[in-house]
C-alpha cells in the first residue's frame, strides 16, 4: 500500500534552523532505531504516526532523534524521570544561538542549564548544534547521575560538567562562585504547584488527544521536582529573576521558558526594578502550544 506520508508531521512555527519543521521520517527512524518500531502504526488518514500520549513510544522516538541527527549513542534513564520532546528543546537552543549572535557573542560560548535533569538534553543538543559548553545543575542527586553517565557514555565530559544544588530553595547560591562567567543561562522552569496540579494538565491533554479514559499518564512523564514548586512557575521564576540580580556579573543573558503568558508583565516590572538594561521576549510555537523565552541582561 502507498501511504500518504511516511512523516509525522510537526508544525512550521519553528526556528528557521530547527530540523523538524516539516515533520520526520519514521522508516529512517526506525532503521537506526528499531525500539520505535513497534510504536509506529497507519492513522486514518493513511499516515504513519506513533501514539503520543504514550510514553514509551515519545522516549522511543526522541532516542531515534538523538541518534540519528546528534550522534548521541546511548540515552538511558528511568522511566518515571522527564523525557523531553526533541523539536522543542533544540527550538529554545536555536532561539537561544540568535539572541547571542544579535549580541555579537560568538566566541567561547558557555552556557549554565537550570535543572539540567536525568536527560541531560539541553547540554547534548547545544553542545551538537553549536559545539558550546556547558554547566548543568540539578537538585536531585541520582538524576545528575544519570546525566553524568549519558556525558561519560557519548565522551561529551570535556564540553559538559554537573553540579549538585543542594539546596532547592536556591538557584545560583551555592553553585556558582566567583570565577565563573557564562554567556547565558537557560532554565525550563517546573510548572506545577503540586502534584495534582500537573495531573490535571496531563488529564485536558489527553482529552485532545482523544486518549481521556483510565488512569491518565503523562506522556513526558517527570518526577515531583522535575514538574513541581512550591508557588508554581510563577514562584519559581521571580525566585530567578531575583537571584539572576545578585549574579548579574556571572552571566551575560539570562533567559527562561515561560509557559504562563500572564506572567510576562509582572517579570518586565520586577526586572526593571532589579536594574536589567535589556528585557526581550522570544515567542515560541510548538504545535498548538504557544510558549515563549524572557530574556534579560544587567550588562
Amino acid at each position: 500500500m502507498n501511504f500518504k506520508s511516511i512523516a509525522i508531521k510537526t508544525n512550521t512555527n519553528f526556528h528557521s534552523k530547527n530540523k523538524y519543521k516539516l515533520g520526520y521520517d519514521l522508516d529512517a527512524l526506525c532503521k537506526i532505531h528499531s525500539d520505535l518500531i513497534p510504536f509506529v502504526f497507519v492513522n486514518k488518514y493513511e499516515t504513519k504516526t506513533i501514539d503520543f500520549a504514550k510514553p514509551e513510544a515519545v522516549k522511543a522516538l526522541n532516542t531515534a532523534l538523538l541518534i540519528k541527527y546528534y550522534n548521541i549513542k546511548f540515552w538511558e534513564f528511568p522511566d518515571n524521570n522527564l523525557c523531553p520532546p526533541i523539536p522543542g528543546r533544540v527550538d529554545y537552543i536555536h532561539h537561544i544561538a540568535t539572541l547571542l549572535k544579535n549580541s555579537k557573542i560568538n566566541d567561547n560560548i558557555s552556557v549554565l542549564d537550570i535543572g539540567a535533569g536525568a536527560s541531560c538534553i539541553y547540554p547534548i543538543l547545544g553542545n551538537s548544534e553549536y559545539n558550546w559548553n556547558f554547566v548543568g545543575t540539578d537538585i536531585d542527586e541520582k538524576s545528575l547521575q544519570y546525566a553524568q553517565k549519558i556525558i561519560n557514555k557519548n565522551e561529551l565530559s570535556n564540553s559538559i560538567t554537573l553540579r549538585l544544588q543542594s539546596d532547592s530553595s536556591q538557584i545560583f547560591n551555592g553553585v556558582l562562585n566567583e570565577t565563573d562567567a557564562f554567556s547565558v543561562s537557560i532554565c525550563n522552569p517546573p510548572f506545577y504547584k503540586s502534584e495534582e496540579e500537573a495531573l490535571e494538565s496531563t488529564t485536558r491533554k489527553l482529552k485532545g488527544l482523544n486518549k481521556a479514559e483510565g488512569k491518565p499518564v503523562r506522556n513526558f512523564a517527570g518526577t515531583h521536582s522535575e514538574l513541581c514548586y512550591k508557588g508554581g512557575e510563577k514562584a519559581f521564576i521571580h525566585n530567578y529573576l531575583y537571584e539572576s540580580s545578585l549574579y548579574k556579573n556571572q552571566c551575560i543573558w539570562f533567559t527562561t521558558l515561560v509557559s504562563k503568558k500572564d506572567l510576562v508583565k509582572g517579570m518586565y516590572v520586577s526586572l526593571k526594578k532589579l536594574g536589567a538594561t535589556n528585557i526581550k521576549t522570544i515567542n515560541m510555537g510548538h504545535g498548538n502550544k504557544t510558549s515563549r523565552i524572557v530574556a534579560w541582561t544587567f550588562k
